[in-house]
């Protein structure tokens, strides 16, 4: 997820794409770039790090330079979050055409770029970055040099080459008064005002200027210029160059709730984005005709892969619950024997390391202490490391031999959500990798695994739409002070991630563990005070669950049963139920998390708490 921000008018851009790119920057904030138009030339400035270096860097030019290279009235930016090449000046945005004629922003993901880029390639164009935003900026200049068209009409021919999801902003030296917006499957509102347009990835940096707005549907494309001293915007459909009449919006919020996207706090805006960072995750990764998955992270080690007899899985919190779910996936679809192990106590242990072993590190923030130092132990014994990684470029990104990125964009809110989905799904994603390749599943059984994969966001979405009764159950349990979460197999993680985020955001006593175990010790503290989450879908563990269920009971406790959507059996025998759409077994844990973390952010809203910033915890723990 990145920002983008543009501006046309009369007044000098850069302050306004400054001040744009700060409000944006929740979005994405590994660099951070501007192009101005100043008189059919470019400036362009580029840093890596947060939006304080670029605009330290433009605040510091000698009057001279700013007389020079900052007095266009039109111009882009943007603040970056990678997803192809690393965080550096060079893979920063803007970027420009071979010929230097052409700037671009792009927020979003070209998933055939590697094959345009081959094209171009032959065709005698270089390339100074590892993104795809360059591949589309050199594709525009091809295709205007060829069919001799303007600029906008170069935009539109060239978008119906590629495949993916954008929100891009188009300027161009040869039609210096003229800026092209397009938008497929990433977000992108301009800003009418007086004689001037702001366009930026949500209405973040707008509203301070102008409170109408027009949003960009997906398939559009918006051309604004500038000529004989009269701003013209026109909407067409990039497929067909249908005309379409602009809807003006009026924009009725504050600035604060802008940047949490309208909702209260980042916790509850990054559950909601699950159906669209489950597809991030997943784009351009499943090749479902062949009934298999793409990681091209993983290419070089093909062989070392095939090969492994062993895979321990490190992590901590959360993510060492996702590693109990793989462990499961890995060892059932892939044949290979998995262990997952906290990666504080990895680095400790003095234990024989398995012939052909591997490690797979789990870290959202790719900083985590001691997930590192089991990278750094694992290499010492000569494992293969591999990182299951969101911030690209990261500590832990760099250190293991290959990874799988998650795709899904800056989480803000302490208590992991979009992360945590992301990374189940991609352990699944890669036993089914690691099962083609080893010969262990066959086509038949990995495509109807991956047809339901592709299913999720639409799942996870109509759980979504019933979060009204999940905040009802938050009003009748707030007042808790202990809880249970229980579950098997795939869902003994679950339950542990259940419970994790009961407590870290409710300060709530919660203790997830396998539902066989209860008889073994934890049924001792059921009583009328105590509730215990089940999580009981119909699946081959269904029956053991309905019987964990019926033991609680008959000791006075209350249940709260998490089941598949139609089965009414558990009415009859738990206190509340919660439904969940139907899927396949292994990926029950995927949509079970969702209701989970609502149950947590409504009872923790309930009981007065900050939820994005919980006590005594940090997004990133960097030390041991």
């Amino acid at each position: 997820m990145c920002g983008i921000v543009g501006y046309i008018g009369k007044k000098e851009a850069w302050p306004i794409l400054i001040k744009g790119l700060e409000r944006l920057e929740y979005r994405g904030y590994d660099s951070a770039g501007i192009a101005l138009m100043n008189d059919r030339a470019f400036f362009v400035c580029k840093k890596k790090g947060k939006v304080v270096e670029l605009s330290k860097f433009i605040k510091n030019l000698n009057k001279e330079e700013i007389k020079k290279n900052l007095s266009g009235k039109i111009g882009i930016a943007h603040t970056r979050w990678a997803t192809h090449g690393i965080p550096s000046d060079s893979n920063a945005h803007p970027h420009l055409s071979n010929d230097g004629t052409i700037a671009i922003v792009h927020n979003g993901i070209i998933e055939n770029y590697l094959s345009i880029k081959k094209i171009l390639i032959n065709k005698g164009y270089k390339f100074k970055s590892d993104t795809d935003t360059e591949v589309l900026a050199n594709l525009i200049e091809d295709v205007k040099k060829h069919a001799k068209v303007s600029i906008d009409e170069a935009v539109r021919l060239a978008l119906n080459e590629v495949n993916g999801a954008y929100a891009i902003l188009v300027i161009s030296k040869e039609e210096p008064d003229t800026m092209v917006i397009a938008k497929l499957g990433s977000p992108v509102v301009i800003g009418v005002g007086k004689n001037e347009f702001f366009i930026a990835s949500d209405a973040t940096p707008i509203i301070e200027h102008t409170k109408k707005v027009i949003y960009l549907e997906d398939g559009e494309m918006a051309v604004i210029n500038n000529k004989n001293k009269k701003f013209n915007l026109k909407i067409k459909t990039i497929t067909d160059k249908t005309v379409k009449i602009p809807y003006i919006h009026q924009l009725k919020i504050k600035i604060e709730e802008l940047e949490k996207g309208g909702f209260p706090h980042f916790m509850l805006k990054e559950i909601f984005e699950q159906p669209e960072s489950l597809r991030n995750t997943m784009r351009g990764r499943i090749v479902l005709e062949k009934g298999n998955v793409k990681f091209g992270g993983l290419e070089k080690f093909k062989k070392e892969l095939e090969n492994l007899n062993h895979l321990t899985i490190v992590g901590m919190g959360t993510a060492r619950f996702a590693g109990l779910i793989g462990e499961y996936a890995i060892e059932e679809l892939s044949g290979i024997r998995t262990k997952v192990e906290y990666g504080s106590e990895f680095t400790y242990r003095d234990v024989a390391t398995p012939y052909r072993a591997g490690l797979i590190a789990i870290s959202q923030s790719g900083e985590t202490a001691d997930t590192l130092n089991a990278i750094k132990k694992a290499k010492r014994d000569k494992m293969l490391t591999l990182g299951v990684v969101n911030v690209i470029g990261s500590t832990i990104a760099r250190e293991v031999d290959a990874g799988i990125y998650n795709h899904i964009g800056p989480e803000t809110a302490v208590a992991s959500t979009k992360a945590s989905t992301s990374q189940v799904l991609l352990l699944i994603m890669l036993a089914i990798y690691l099962g083609r390749m080893r010969g262990n599943l066959s086509k038949n059984k990995s495509q109807e695994i991956l047809k339901e994969i592709e299913k999720l966001p639409a799942l996870v979405e109509i759980i979504l739409k019933n979060s009204k009764h999940i905040k009802q159950l938050a009003k009748k349990y707030k007042k808790s002070e202990n809880f249970f979460f229980l579950g098997r197999k795939y869902n003994t993680g679950a339950a542990m991630e259940g419970a994790l985020k009961l407590k870290e955001c409710s300060y709530i006593h919660a203790e997830g563990c396998n539902s066989a175990e209860l008889k073994h010790g934890p049924i001792s503290l059921i009583d009328k005070d105590f509730p215990s989450l089940v999580i009981a879908p119909i699946d081959s563990m269904y029956e053991k669950n309905k019987s964990h269920i019926q033991e609680i009971k008959a000791r006075g406790g209350i249940v709260i049963a998490l089941t598949t959507e139609g089965n009414k059996e558990l009415n009859n025998i738990a206190d509340d139920v919660i439904y969940i759409p139907k899927t396949l077994e292994i990926l029950t844990p995927i949509l079970a998390f969702v209701p989970m973390q609502l149950l947590a952010y409504y009872i923790s809203v309930e009981r007065g708490n900050d939820v994005d910033k919980p006590r005594n915890l940090a997004k990133s723990v960097t030390v041991e």
